[in-house]
């Protein structure tokens, strides 16, 4: 009779991820081993390679949860309301994950020497295809005026995907370790709230889509 594991993947999963967004991809299984408390044995005997335990602790595959919820809004509660709830979503996903993309990153954008750029379609392109479907389900419901969903889409998921590279990633520092100092002219340097910046930039998408 096989012994029960007493250590859970999920453990050795937390730890890895941990240690991978501290160190990105060159962080050693060692150190990973010694963060979970286990040994380095225990982590092969659950994951075959390093590059296996970097896909699975980065949890990167499900992303976009949001999306069926969105498109299965099609034709109930307000058209400007489901685009709100969607866009929240996808920034509140987009905060939780984005170290994980950045320790993804750190090995490189190449294919040829970052295997997981292979495996990972391109976000935005699904976030953007998800907006557009929806919105050409709407206009086929006369809920939405006849525009161009896919430029539509392509304006929104940017302003989402600006407001995510200013709020969520680290800012660049000086060489001296200090913010670079603001431009002349109003400031822009406080936290912008999620909400906020949702619910403005659909103000200003709205009038253009209402029928």
């Amino acid at each position: 009779m096989a012994r029960p594991r007493t250590i859970q993947d999920s453990v050795l999963l937390t730890a890895a991820r941990e240690v991978f967004v501290e160190q990105g991809f060159s962080a050693t299984t060692a150190s990973i081993a010694v963060r979970a408390g286990v040994s380095e044995g225990t982590l092969f005997k659950r994951f075959s390679t390093k590059e296996d335990l970097f896909a699975a602790a980065l949890g990167l595959s499900d992303y976009g949860a949001w999306r069926d919820g969105l498109l299965a809004s099609v034709g109930q509660d307000e058209v400007q309301r489901n685009l709100e709830r969607a866009a929240m979503a996808m920034l509140a996903e987009a905060q939780e994950r984005i170290q994980n993309l950045v320790a993804v990153f750190s090995r490189g954008i190449d294919p040829s020497h970052n295997p997981m750029m292979q495996k990972l379609s391109d976000p935005s392109l699904g976030d953007e295809q998800a907006f557009a479907a929806y919105l050409g389900g709407e206009m086929e419901a006369g809920r939405v005026r006849p525009v161009d969903v896919q430029v539509t889409a392509v304006l929104l998921v940017g302003a989402l995907g600006t407001f995510i590279h200013r709020e969520c990633l680290p800012h660049s520092r000086s060489a001296s370790g200090s913010p670079p100092a603001p431009p002349p002219g109003p400031s822009f340097s406080q936290p912008l709230e999620r909400g906020r910046f949702v619910r403005g930039v659909l103000d200003v998408l709205w009038p253009g889509l209402k029928p």
